[in-house]
This record gives C-alpha cells, structure tokens and sequence, in this order.
C-alpha cells in the first residue's frame, strides 16, 4: 500500500507535538498522512501525559473481516453460547487522534473494529468453516472523548504463511455512510511471542510462527505497527497510538 512521506527533519517515529503538527502543516499543506512516520506503539500510561498523533501504515484488510456489529469491550467470548476462547489475557487500547488545522486533538465517536484468530489459528464466522456462526475475538468500541477505545482480549495464535498479529479499522461518520476508513495490523516482539507460546494453550499447536521478517505483509511497514505489551496481571497490556487526518 502506498504511503505519503514528510521529511520534517525529525527523529523518525516520535510522537508530534501540537507546535510541530502545526509547523508541518505550514511547511507542508498535506497534514498527516497515514505511513508518515515510523515508530513503535507505547505501553499505556495516562493519556493526557502525551500526544497521540504519530501516523501508522495501512495494511490489507484481509479475507477474514466480518460486519458483525458486536459493541463490546471484553471480546474473548461467543456471545451466543458464552464461551471463551483460552489464552493468555492482553489488554488493548487504542489512542486515537486527528490532526487538522486546529492542532492535534482526540478523534471522539471513532469506531474501532478489532478481531483476530485464537491460540488455534483460526478466525470465527469463517465461511464454509467449522467456525461459521460464532462471533469470538470480534467486537468494536467507539472512542471516548479523550479518544481511546479499550479492549480484553487474548494474545493471538498463529497460522500458516503470516507472524502474529492483529487486525483493526477505525472509521467515523454514522454507520450507513461511512466517510472515512483506516485498516491496518498490530505485530508483536518475536521474544515476547516465544515467551507465551511456551505455555498452553499455545504449546500443543503443531504449527510453527512465522517471524516477522519473514511475512510479506509486516514488511510493508510493520515495524511501525509493533506493540510494546508490559505484563497485566496474568497477561500483558498495551496502548497504540494513532493520529489520522479526518
């Protein structure tokens, strides 16, 4: 996917202040661009502690997206027959930003959308699949006015031909006309991912993961789209920081 860049003479993947979004927009006339600039999402911390608007890459959708209207935060579960997929817990947010002539400020109302496959590898709702009809790993949230959207779900399993990872989309406008729509993924620390793959239910896959560099997909930017999990009580917790021109 193309990608616009800004040579702004900073230090690639830092976060912009409101006086540098500012300046590039005089410099530039083109704002924030998705796959400006590079950078690895941060752990959480407060949201009022930092900006957020650091642009990200977009990625392939994918063939496994499912309009599924789930508003839910804890997304772990089918919600038709309660059952949660096992895995190690990972706490997701989702710091969401716009850049306009005004400055850098909370992209409020957004609707992010995210869903992945369990420890098994597989995505739910799957058609033609053993999965068709059950709705775990999907749900989405509508940002707060601060801009954030959290999650509860599991740190994802793996599958043949692509590393760890996790899909989103963030759009805005009222749901039968969407004017806006960001897709991309979410990658994890191969030293991490070694780490929970060493404990059930992810030990007993026959399959190998796929590293990062390895996948066709992550090498178009991935490295801007890494997480940087902290551990959370029994699992991990991280933030991702997005700043999109709306």
């Amino acid at each position: 996917m193309a990608s616009t860049r800004i040579d702004d003479g900073l230090h690639p993947g830092r976060l912009l202040t409101r006086r540098e979004a500012l300046a590039l927009i005089g410099a530039s006339g083109a704002a924030l661009l998705a796959g400006a600039a590079p950078g690895r999402a941060q752990a959480p911390s407060s949201a009022a502690a930092r900006p957020s608007c650091v642009a990200r890459p977009q990625q392939t959708e994918g063939p496994f997206f499912v309009e599924e209207a789930l508003n839910r935060s804890d997304i772990r579960s089918d919600p038709r027959s309660g059952e949660s997929r096992p895995g190690v817990p990972l706490r997701l947010t989702f710091n969401v930003s716009r850049l306009s002539g005004a400055g850098c400020g909370p992209l409020a109302g957004a609707q992010v959308d995210v869903w992945h496959c369990d420890a098994g590898g597989q995505y739910s709702d799957v058609r033609g699949s053993v999965t068709s009809g059950q709705q775990f790993l999907r749900g989405y949230q509508i940002a707060d006015a601060a801009g954030n959207a959290q999650f509860l779900t599991i740190y994802p399993g793996c599958y043949g031909g692509r590393a760890v990872h996790v899909h989103y989309k963030i759009r805005t406008g009222p749901a039968a006309a969407r004017s806006y729509a960001f897709t991309s993924q979410l990658y994890f620390d191969e030293a991490l991912t070694a780490r929970v793959y060493a404990a059930e239910p992810y030990a007993s896959q026959s399959r190998q993961w796929m590293r990062n560099a390895s996948d066709g997909i992550f090498r178009s930017g991935g490295r801007q789209l890494l997480l940087s999990p902290e551990p959370d009580g029994q699992g991990y917790a991280a933030a991702f920081d997005i700043g999109l021109q709306v």
